[in-house]
């Protein structure tokens, strides 16, 4: 079945939001934690996030293992399960998927059959990537699962509108784009020669590219920070919803430092950041999975010294 023009509809404007991406916590001996990933997703939704993706870069998804992924989109399904922010309502699932065709696919396919109903397609991390072949390879995992949305997540700056928007004609079900290149202007070409309108595009790279990303046309924005302070991931979307690039300014020079850390070094602690403020909080646990690090103790100061200045709840 494939998916209807009104599911895609619904499925496009439920994008447009902070999209959280949920940090995986993991025990004392490495293996993840699943009931305390059930409560910090919890959390999320409860602080009024409406899109959750399990399996994102935040949550490490390629020091998963495959059974691992499964666990937790079939635990993030779980915990969003009866929550929401109405009568009936419970936030939606994007569910990351990667690797080759095959695994995608059937990732894909398991996420659906959890109650997911979007899937976000990992960019493709083998060394040669052809544009035609780039194109082929998200069109075989959207047309294997035709009846869910899909989001594309493009960290190549190589990728043209031209290449999205013939992608889009072989697989109507692609819903959004998460666009983690840090050019505005270049993003500002991309979307609108991919279409504008035809898709949801958010800013793939967080709070620090939202303004002006959603100046030149991003209607959303994904956010690891969302893990430690929900309430100024939303409240940067809410400024931006209402064209208040100042109140927008202000949240992002409260979390400028912050995500500054994540950045440093090509994104090197991008996790571990996140997880040792939310360990400071007495959230999860600080553990992270090599290729990521434990941090020097002179950077978690500065991150105590960062949450001192936040108020959250």
């Amino acid at each position: 079945m494939n998916l209807a023009p009104a599911e895609a509809h619904t499925l496009r404007t439920a994008l447009a939001t902070a999209v959280a991406v949920p940090v995986t916590p993991l025990h004392a001996d490495g293996t993840p934690d699943w009931d305390t990933y059930a409560m910090l997703i919890g959390r999320l939704v409860d602080a009024g996030i409406t899109i959750i993706t399990p399996n994102g870069n935040t949550g490490e998804f390629y020091a998963l293992s495959q059974a691992e992924a499964r666990q937790a989109a079939q635990a993030a399904a779980r915990a969003v399960r009866g929550r929401g922010q109405g009568p009936g309502q419970t936030a939606e699932l994007l569910v990351g998927v990667g690797h080759d065709i095959a695994t995608a696919t059937e990732a894909a396919r398991h996420a659906g059959d959890h109650g997911a109903r979007m899937v976000m397609i990992h960019q493709p991390v083998h060394p040669y990537v052809s544009p035609q072949g780039w194109i082929d390879y998200h069109v075989a995992i959207a047309n294997a699962v035709p009846d869910l949305g899909v989001v594309l997540y493009i960290r190549d700056e190589r990728r043209t509108g031209a290449q999205i928007a013939e992608l889009a004609d072989q697989a109507p079900n692609v819903v959004g784009v998460k666009y983690a290149v840090r050019d505005a202007t270049k993003f500002a070409a991309v979307a609108r020669d991919a279409g504008i309108d035809r898709l949801t595009w958010l800013a793939g790279a967080a709070e620090l590219t939202a303004p002006a990303f959603w100046a030149v046309g991003a209607r959303g924005f994904t956010s690891g920070l969302a893990n430690v302070a929900p309430g100024l991931a939303l409240a940067m979307f809410d400024a931006l919803r209402a064209d208040d690039f100042g109140a927008a300014m202000k949240v992002w020079d409260t979390v400028r430092r912050f995500e500054e850390l994540r950045l440093a070094d090509s994104s090197a602690d991008n996790v571990s950041v996140v997880k040792e403020a939310m360990a400071q909080l007495g959230l999860c646990r600080a553990d992270v999975r090599p290729p990521s690090r434990p941090l020097p103790a002179a950077i978690k100061q500065e991150i105590a010294q960062i949450l001192a200045t936040w108020d959250i709840g």
